[in-house]
């Protein structure tokens, strides 16, 4: 079992920054790929930005890209998520996720392990 904590969620106006980050901690030997989803206010959960774990390549939703980054620290088996140039529409629970695989990286089902969620809210 791999355990996922998310921290650094919060309230910020239109064009500030926020950064999360995701400890991941158990097996982290079984994982390859940690990542960040979110789900809006009736809105399915979607990929936000995914990192692999051993060559650092990242992978990002069209919406995000240019304004959001990933980065991971593995010695701390940690992933962040700096969000730039926030907007209203970026509102969201933000989930960190871990999985295994190649494939399919920015899909929420090919994802095993979840952690709790932490709530991003962007004002305009």
């Amino acid at each position: 079992q791999v355990q996922l904590v998310e921290s650094g969620g919060g309230s910020v106006q239109a064009g500030g920054s926020l950064r999360l980050s995701c400890a991941a901690s158990g097996a982290t030997y079984s994982i390859n790929r940690m990542g960040w989803f979110r789900q809006g206010p009736g809105k399915e959960r979607e990929g936000v930005a995914v990192i692999h774990t051993g060559g650092g390549t990242t992978y990002y939703a069209n919406s995000v890209k240019g304004r959001f980054i990933i980065s991971q620290d593995n010695v701390e088996s940690t992933v962040y998520l700096q969000m730039n140039s926030l907007k209203p529409e970026d509102t969201a629970m933000y989930y960190c996720a871990a999985g295994a695989g190649w494939w399919s990286l920015l899909t929420p089902s090919q994802y095993k392990y979840w952690g709790q969620g932490t709530q991003v809210t962007v004002s305009s």
